[in-house]
């Protein structure tokens, strides 16, 4: 049975919508909807598209979403069905960053995204923690020594020098490759060389890394993102960068949205458009053009033993991107909104967005309150 491209931009839409919370509940959503009530997939094909996904950069649950597209209507409902599962997120942060970047925002917002900013250096640590029990069970007891290395080579990089890490990133699957008798097919130098240029070509160069280049999900991109957009091109300030950051995590959509608010600093309306359409491009093409060498890709050891090494590096990289996070921080009250989110996502299992919201409204009280609020 072929299903409609109208079911596919309904459903996926829907999805797109409500899919508060990242990964795990985009997955839990397609699964709800492609496995239990529609029964369009088996519950083992659904599982190994997880597997697979998992297994290429990029923001797995969106592929995710283009694949289970793609098996119900071909390469037309990728096309639809990823669209759909973007676009509602992606309006929402592109209409969030027109008000957080204003030239004169209203102070509430100054103050709201001050405290949310705040907040996200913990979100960087639960997101990265809860990614550890399972790449943990997965590392033979003969490789977990090389884990913790990749792990902590991977949290040294993104809280150091956040314009290398996907070099880094890519020379630990590298390395990992040669230890299970591999060898790597591209040079990690060729990818990850940062190359000497200007306005939107720069724009798209950090657009197709955030894209194409990140192993373990978007958080894993921040480190690389604040030091393009904050450091190197100067396309917004700290504090702007962490608005950007929490803005990402409270619409709906996968992380890798952020990138669309770095595009809005740098160049408005256009350069957010260019950098989503550039960020997710690569999703679109791994399923477009290797949808149906899946169950190759899952299978491949050679896919896994570079896996084995980048995914534990991306773990320590989403840790590590704490540290600049916290660092971007000025006032001593935002210190204090920090160790509150701290608490409440590390200590107490509070949900992500409801965090960031009251983070956000903590924020709001103290610029009604006449605290000073970063620039």
């Amino acid at each position: 049975m072929q299903v409609s491209l109208l079911t596919i931009l309904r459903e996926w839409g829907r999805i797109g919508c409500v899919g508060f919370g990242g990964p795990p509940a985009h997955i839990a959503l397609l699964r709800d909807l492609c496995v239990r009530r529609r029964r369009w997939l088996s519950e083992q094909d659904f599982e190994d598209a997880i597997a697979a996904c998992n297994l290429l950069p990029g923001p797995a649950s969106t592929q995710l979403a283009i694949y289970c597209a793609w098996r119900l209507r071909g390469r037309i409902g990728a096309l639809a069905g990823g669209v759909a599962f973007i676009v509602p997120g992606l309006a929402a942060i592109i209409a969030l960053a027109a008000l957080f970047l204003a030239a004169a925002p209203p102070h509430w917002v100054l103050g709201a995204g001050a405290g949310a900013g705040s907040a996200v250096a913990a979100v960087a640590v639960r997101a990265g923690w809860s990614l550890v029990p399972a790449s943990w069970a997965r590392a033979a007891a003969t490789s977990r020594l090389r884990w913790i290395a990749y792990a902590a080579a991977g949290g040294a990089a993104a809280a150091t020098v956040g314009q290398w890490l996907v070099l880094v990133l890519l020379a630990c699957g590298a390395v990992e490759l040669v230890l299970q008798g591999s060898a790597p097919k591209v040079s990690p130098l060729v990818l990850a060389a940062t190359p000497a240029m200007g306005g939107l070509l720069a724009l798209a160069w950090v657009a197709f890394k955030v894209g194409a280049l990140s192993y373990g999900g978007g958080f894993v991109i921040i480190p690389l993102m604040q030091s393009d957009a904050v450091g190197h091109y100067h396309w917004m300030t700290s504090a702007q960068f962490l608005n950007a950051v929490a803005l990402g995590q409270v619409t709906p959509g996968p992380v890798v949205q952020t990138v669309a608010v770095v595009g809005y600093a740098a160049r408005g309306l256009g350069g957010a458009l260019l950098a989503a359409l550039v960020a997710f491009a690569p999703s679109f093409a791994f399923i477009l053009v290797g949808g149906g060498r899946f169950d190759r890709v899952r299978r491949d050891e050679r896919a896994r033993a570079f896996l084995d090494g980048a995914g534990p590096a991306a773990i320590g990289a989403i840790v590590g991107a704490a540290v600049p996070l916290a660092r971007a921080l000025h006032e001593s009250w935002q210190f204090a909104v920090l160790a509150g989110a701290a608490v409440a996502l590390l200590v107490l299992r509070r949900g992500i967005v409801t965090t960031l919201l009251a983070a956000g409204a903590a924020g709001v009280a103290a610029a009604l309150a006449g605290a000073p609020l970063p620039h």
